[in-house]
């Protein structure tokens, strides 16, 4: 079962501030697009109707932080990591990576907590519910290793 997603893009002129460097706003864009692109390759969406109504992941918690800066035309690559899955959420690690002087690296590293929500249509609201069979069956936590190298690395 994976616990890993790597997707590469390159860095658009609309995302780069006046300084030509990607605005930190688009790293998020970048991780929750992974995570997107996550969810497919298990052949899922990230919003989804079942028999008792919409399903999807509202974060409760996003982070990143910034080690290099990326600039129009660079190619980063982006790591999700399944760092944990509840009954109701998952934690996500995120690597951005680029190629600089023939070496890999890395450039910005964040995460985020997504709960399995449902809405109410009569109201609105968004109400907590356990991650579906069938989504929660599709991937896993990822190796300890490859965790705890999150913190031994840079």
């Amino acid at each position: 079962m994976p616990y890993e997603y790597r997707m590469t893009r390159r860095i658009e002129f609309a995302e780069t501030d006046m300084a030509g460097i990607a605005h930190f706003a688009n790293f998020f864009r970048m991780m929750e697009n992974t995570e997107h692109a996550f969810f497919r390759s298990l052949g899922f969406s990230i919003h989804t109707e079942t028999e008792s109504g919409a399903v999807g992941w509202p974060r409760v918690s996003a982070s990143c932080e910034f080690l290099r800066p990326l600039r129009f035309e660079d190619e980063v690559e982006i790591q999700l990591l399944v760092l944990e899955i509840r009954s109701r959420s998952i934690r996500y690690a995120f690597r951005f990576w680029k190629m600089e002087n023939g070496t890999r690296q890395e450039v910005a590293r964040g995460g985020f907590t997504t709960v399995c929500t449902t809405v109410d249509k009569s109201t609105g609201n968004l109400a907590a519910i356990t991650i579906p069979e069938a989504i929660r069956n599709s991937f896993e936590v990822a190796p300890a290793e490859l965790i705890s190298s999150l913190v031994s690395v840079r």
